[in-house]
């Protein structure tokens, strides 16, 4: 198994991991909120699941992000893809990409390439 293919595995158990945490946090409504620290702050507003839904609704987005964030190559990530990432609320960035702020500024201006006159949240 190539270091690409364990590295996309582990993103895929991560988030995974990440969506089932945070809907348990819905079933667990009137509990204390379980939280990862660093990755779920208390009492955050942002609701991780449906942030990340838009990307898993199109076939392979959340693959194609996975191979830019660890390879920082933009080629595979197509128009489908930048249009669903491109409508993202921009508070959602923090949540979902705790370890590397600086991947979701910089996708946003490469769809914004790919997809021009797309309509961008702020």
């Amino acid at each position: 198994m190539g270091s690409k293919t364990v590295v996309s595995s582990f993103l895929m158990v991560s988030l995974c991991v990440a969506i089932f945490v945070t809907q348990g946090q819905g079933v667990a409504h009137t509990q204390t909120q379980p939280t990862v620290p660093g990755l779920f702050p208390p009492g955050s507003p942002i609701d991780l699941v449906k942030c990340w839904s838009s990307l898993f609704n199109v076939e392979g987005c959340v693959l194609e992000i996975a191979k830019s964030i660890f390879s920082g190559k933009f080629e595979n990530v197509e128009a489908a893809c930048c249009k669903a990432f491109l409508t993202l609320d921009t508070n959602c960035w923090p949540q979902m990409f705790p370890l590397n702020p600086f991947f979701p500024p910089l996708l946003k201006d490469i769809c914004a390439r790919i997809v021009p006159n797309s309509p961008a949240r702020n």
